[in-house]
């Protein structure tokens, strides 16, 4: 057998045909920066723009209600909790008649039994600090204090001296903040850089929220545009600061964009057509009754468009990234056989984000579920009744944007993807493939490369 030479090394600057299909994704042409730049800094603009002419500066004063959250409160600490008997702290509540068979009665009437809890709570904060009050505790309240505990207590200036404390709440910010912790150190510890860049996207997100579009609509500004305008700044700071400034994210940031408009035109169509007000429950008739130009039908549509927002950018980045991971396994891939494989995986992924959006939106609604169960109301009567319509609205008009931003994305990006060109692919003519990012193609092999060499049919017959 004889052994043949080995091939000729290949000339200096020639690109090898298997260079581009590993590792990072090759830059962008220069044509497709400027076209994705055509789109993206007009919008980022008109974002700025809105949330200067917007910013609200603060929420607006009002005088105190006392009613639900609009109350003054102040911190304080249990300092004793001593056992008495119900009887002794409760004889204003025995019904005069004695009658029993009415609800009140019979609460009445259980009030006398067992034995209560007299609890002495230390004011903590505020000018009224090292007061002290009593707080009695009933034996099946749900919430039962301990000695040392933190509470929140309300202040009431118009009460009497003895009544203008109570305890509203216990103080959770301990755990609350442990917990937030442990959740940091997760998402670093398992996402690294990318997760510290998740969790400062996350406090601009609140910032946002807190700084500009609440206060913005409490100033009287349409809760839509506010909304729209606070969305978007969330969205370009949270998609481009966890994913980078890349054309990959650029795509995503479009296919969101676009996915939220369909659901800003559906939500105001249907919240329009539905007759929903927006005001169904105590806090939302306590906001309307301290600002009363407020449009609670358009705080209802911004709430939609925020909720659906942090969904949206996980299916567009999902959906953008396994477009360009298909295109760099395989740079032959046309835009058409990128759509096809990209909406494969789009379809599994709507099934769970569907799902997923749904069951948060029946889990906050679970009281209100379990009430019309215990009334045996219909499915009609429940789905009916506004309260249960405005959470259906919700539901699906998002789900709606969440299924139109699959195949919106996949085909942005599948048609970005396969027009990206290098600047190797320019410098080597027409031979090479598209978006290859420089593999060697026919014409691009002539021109700097000798032709293949015939050895291997030759020592198969020697062989």
């Amino acid at each position: 057998m004889t052994s043949l030479p080995p091939p000729p090394p290949e000339p200096h600057g020639h690109p090898h045909g298997h260079s581009h299909g590993h590792g990072p994704a090759a830059p962008v042409s220069q044509h497709l920066r400027k076209v994705i730049a055509a789109v993206l800094i007009p919008f980022a603009t008109a974002v700025l723009v809105g949330l200067v002419v917007l910013w609200p500066g603060g929420a607006p004063a009002h005088e105190r209600t006392g009613v639900g959250f609009d109350r003054q409160t102040q911190q304080g600490t249990v300092t004793k909790v001593e056992k008495v008997d119900c009887k002794d702290v409760n004889a204003a509540q025995v019904p005069p008649t004695g009658d029993t068979s009415t609800p009140e009665g019979r609460e009445a009437q259980q009030a006398q039994n067992g034995e209560c809890a007299r609890a002495t709570i230390k004011v903590t904060t505020g000018e009224d600090k090292g007061r002290t009050f009593v707080e009695i505790i009933q034996p099946d309240a749900p919430r039962q204090l301990t000695e040392g505990q933190g509470v929140v207590v309300a202040y009431a200036p118009d009460a009497p001296r003895d009544l203008q404390y109570s305890v509203t709440d216990v103080n959770r910010k301990v755990p609350l903040a442990v917990l937030a912790g442990i959740f940091a150190v997760a998402v670093v510890a398992v996402g690294r850089l990318r997760g510290l860049f998740a969790l400062i996207a996350l406090v601009v997100s609140f910032a946002i929220l807190t700084l500009f579009i609440l206060p913005a609509i409490l100033q009287g500004s349409d809760p839509l545009i506010v909304a729209v305008v606070g969305a978007s700044a969330i969205m370009l700071i949270a998609l481009y600061v966890c994913h980078g400034f890349t054309a990959r994210t650029s795509v995503a940031v479009i296919g969101t964009l676009i996915s939220l408009l369909l659901i800003g035109l559906l939500g105001s169509g249907f919240i329009d057509w539905a007759s929903l007000t927006g005001n169904t429950d105590d806090n939302t008739g306590l906001i309307h009754g301290l600002y009363p130009d407020i449009d609670m039908s358009g705080l209802l549509l911004a709430s939609v468009i925020i909720g659906s927002l942090g969904v949206l950018d996980d299916v567009t980045v999902t959906q953008t990234s396994a477009v360009w991971e298909l295109r760099q396994a395989d740079p032959t891939m046309g835009p058409r056989a990128l759509y096809r494989a990209g909406i494969r995986i789009g379809r599994d992924h709507i099934a769970s984000v569907v799902n997923t959006l749904v069951l948060a939106y029946a889990g906050a609604a679970l009281p209100l579920l379990l009430l019309f169960s215990i009334a045996q109301s219909s499915v009609g009567t429940v789905a009916n009744s506004e309260l249960v319509a405005e959470e259906i609205v919700r539901t699906l008009v998002g789900s709606i944007g969440l299924v139109a931003s699959v195949p919106v994305t996949t085909a942005l990006a599948a048609l970005v993807v396969s027009a990206d060109r290098p600047a190797s692919d320019s410098a080597l003519g027409s031979g090479g493939a598209p978006g290859s990012g420089g593999a060697s193609g026919s014409g691009g092999a002539s021109a700097s490369a000798p032709p293949p060499r015939r050895g291997g049919r030759g020592r198969r017959r020697k062989a």
